[in-house]
């Protein structure tokens, strides 16, 4: 179903030059901005409006914070009511009743067997913050160092978060494969991979010449988000829990951008049914707003007082916005409706691939969702399930087709190793009708691409 370009309703200029002055005054390192030259000025559930009039529909949801897309009527109330309550907004560590209604509602979405023995910290704004704040506590608590991590991985953008992302040295961190489905790093994939990829962790920690520093935590997510969309299978989510709980090595579960119904359950860690020793948590939880906290097993809180704060973890307007949020998916069971429909737009995308070629594979979990674009004119790679060939990745197709999809009204975000797969990250509030939209959308801006010839688009990195 072909789509046309939405027309602008207004004079471009305030749009080009508010456009241009960002070019001239930001920082290089600025990256959605680049691929996405919009100006939002106004937006309401799925649908964002920019500067120069146009619609979209935005399937970027910041990145996974807007669990109730832009908005919502029951976000917008609690903030509201807090303003006009005249309760303060700054109270750094301090107990409110905004804050009580947050934890207590946060704690009634955990896994029970977690919860009733838990501590919560807040932590600054941000996911990186809450990630970096685990780290140091699991040193504290262990009096090790090291840290477990894997390929693939993305936990922030500090040292230490990035670190244990791959995105600089440190001889402390250990990098370990994860169990990928599709590029299986074995030739394998499937559950023979992901059992390999857990002997390849046993092996390494037992070995005294292994050289892995003694280490203080295991650090995952139940699902790699920039890395690509990779869901872990269960099974081996249930081996990294034996293996770490057997050794003593706390287990912590990143859960910034997987929490809060996003993977068809409340938290991710659920599939597996597994309980991590750590959850860190952000994005979602705060309604919208900067928001970061760790909730932990209460005989790793051997902190002093002190010795861990930050100016900007007692956000009030967060915590009403997070409470409501939380609230209303709970109640109005989205985390099912995440899994459901994400199930149906996985299956259409599926469809989808059987007539191009260009689609590598179609992976996700509820509305966390990845489409590969490949390349399959080139020599083709043999490193897939069972050994068969897979063609290499296409990020210059993968860029036309985020721009295609612009053009086309349609807001999406790419990651994955080489940028070459495209992400979906609706809220979960999306409707039937608009999921067909989307999946139309795309389908068209992916014929679209193919049509034209690869244009050599640079895009910034994926964040």
């Amino acid at each position: 179903m072909a789509v046309t370009e939405p027309a602008p309703v207004a004079p471009p200029a305030v749009h080009e030059g508010i456009l241009r002055r960002q070019s001239l005054r930001e920082s290089a390192a600025r990256t959605y901005a680049r691929s996405l030259p919009i100006v939002p000025v106004r937006a309401r559930g799925l649908t964002i409006e920019g500067a120069d009039g146009r619609r979209y529909l935005d399937c970027l949801s910041g990145a996974g914070t807007l669990a109730l897309g832009h908005n919502h009527p029951v976000v917008l109330e609690a903030i509201k009511k807090v303003i006009d309550s005249g309760a303060p907004l700054h109270v750094l560590d301090l107990a409110t009743p905004v804050k009580d209604a947050f934890t207590t509602e946060l704690f009634a979405t955990l896994p029970r067997q977690f919860a009733d023995n838990a501590r919560i910290q807040f932590c600054g704004p941000a996911g990186t913050d809450a990630v970096e704040a685990a780290f140091k506590l699991v040193r504290a608590a262990t009096g090790r160092s090291g840290l477990l991590a894997f390929t693939g991985a993305y936990h922030g953008m500090t040292a230490g978060a990035l670190a244990a992302s791959g995105g600089a040295e440190d001889v402390r961190v250990t990098r370990l494969p994860f169990p990928l489905q599709y590029r299986c790093p074995f030739g394998i994939g499937g559950e023979r991979g992901a059992d390999i990829a857990a002997r390849w962790t046993e092996s390494l920690l037992d070995d005294p010449k292994g050289g892995v520093p003694a280490p203080a935590g295991m650090i995952l997510e139940p699902v790699q988000g920039e890395g690509g969309v990779n869901p872990a299978p269960d099974g081996w989510m249930r081996r990294m829990r034996e293996i770490t709980a057997s050794r003593s090595i706390p287990l912590i579960a990143d859960e910034v951008q997987t929490g809060v119904g996003r993977t068809g359950a409340f938290w991710a860690v659920e599939h597996s049914g597994i309980t991590p020793d750590v959850m860190v948590l952000s994005k979602a939880i705060g309604g919208s707003l900067p928001l970061a906290v760790i909730i932990y097993r209460s005989e790793l809180d051997t902190w002093q007082p002190g010795a861990h704060a930050g100016t900007f973890r007692g956000n009030q307007l967060a915590m009403a916005a997070g409470t409501a949020t939380l609230a209303y998916v709970r109640e109005n069971r989205l985390a099912e409706h995440a899994a459901s429909l994400g199930a149906r737009m996985l299956a259409r995308l599926r469809t989808l691939a059987t007539d191009h070629p260009c689609i590598g594979d179609v992976r996700g979990r509820g509305l966390m969702i990845g489409v590969e674009l490949v390349d399959p004119e080139s020599a083709p790679l043999t490193c897939g399930t069972g050994g068969a060939p897979e063609a290499p990745s296409d990020p210059v197709l993968a860029a036309a087709v985020q721009q295609e999809c612009l053009r086309r009204g349609l807001i999406v975000e790419l990651g994955g190793r080489h940028s070459s797969v495209v992400r979906l990250l609706p809220p979960l509030t999306l409707t039937d009708e608009q999921a067909t939209a989307v999946v139309d959308r795309l389908a068209d801006a992916l014929a679209a691409a193919e049509r034209s010839p690869h244009r050599r688009i640079t895009t910034g990195s994926t964040h």
